[in-house]
């Protein structure tokens, strides 16, 4: 007797597992790459559906098909759970309001990369951004000032697959910064800007606890005038680690600064 099937054993598909598709698991769509945390399962007359929310807060509804969509870098078969919530669950959120993907390893660094100009800039965004940075590849990298990056990104020389993306303190119209950010803006790179004088400014000052950034005169230290003002130790760094302290997401910046980082994040990840 032989079998009806006469596929060679090894021609035949290799079995996947089968995963409930619980709210809040993180998945990619074989087909389109898309990656998202699971929202609902629907059941429709083509057959049962799922839809995926990706870390920009966008929708997508895919059929739930065999070996259909890889879970941890395995193809798995995703199957409607066993009991569907009353509600859609929200997935988890990362400091900067991504959707959390729970155990997922870093990305390889890509080529691009983003600059900003000082430790305490690299510091604040990796608070916010740095769950998010790390699935998608991207290194942040500190200056020490920007009176050199002409140099730097000549020397970086941004491409196609090598984008570069530069945040600058106090980037406004008719400023040393605007200026030099002119010269090295290009198909390749991309310098932003806030228009606070330190990023110590983008931090809410209700997050910190005070009701306002104090006015310091010009030619005055910036950071040294700040901590006078609110009577706090002349020590700056200290000051920054309780500025940073207070930070826990995304919440507790100025949209200045959220909207210019999120730029620069999708500018150097672009496929």
């Amino acid at each position: 007797m032989y079998s009806a099937d006469l596929t060679p054993p090894w021609k035949k598909p290799k079995p996947v597992p089968e995963v409930a598709a619980d709210a809040g698991l993180v998945v990619e769509e074989l087909s389109t790459g898309f990656c998202g945390a699971v929202i609902r399962c629907e059941k429709t007359a083509q057959g049962p559906t799922v839809t995926l929310e990706d870390r920009f807060g966008k929708h997508r509804v895919f059929p739930m098909e065999p070996r259909g969509f890889l879970l941890e870098g395995r193809t798995v078969t995703l199957v409607r759970p066993s009991t569907a919530p009353a509600s859609p669950v929200r997935p988890s959120r990362t400091a900067s309001g991504s959707v959390a993907v729970p155990g997922a390893r870093a990305r390889v660094a890509r080529a691009g990369r983003i600059y900003v100009e000082g430790r305490h800039d690299a510091e604040l965004v990796e608070r916010v951004w740095g769950d998010d940075l790390r699935i998608e590849g991207v290194v942040v990298e500190y200056l020490e000032g920007i009176d050199d990056l002409p140099a730097i990104v000549a020397e970086f020389s941004p491409g196609p697959d090598a984008r570069l993306g530069v945040l600058v303190d106090h980037l406004v119209p008719g400023s040393k910064e605007s200026r030099i950010a002119a010269q090295v803006t290009g198909a390749h790179a991309l310098v932003v800007g806030h228009p606070y004088i330190d990023v110590w400014e983008a931090v809410k000052p209700s997050s910190v606890g005070i009701d306002a950034w104090p006015r310091v005169p010009r030619g005055r230290d910036w950071k040294t005038g700040v901590c006078e003002a609110l009577g706090w130790p002349s020590n700056t760094g200290a000051a920054w680690q309780r500025i940073l302290g207070s930070v826990r997401s995304y919440k507790d910046l100025e949209p200045a600064l959220l909207g210019r980082v999120e730029e620069l994040i999708d500018f150097v990840t672009l496929p």
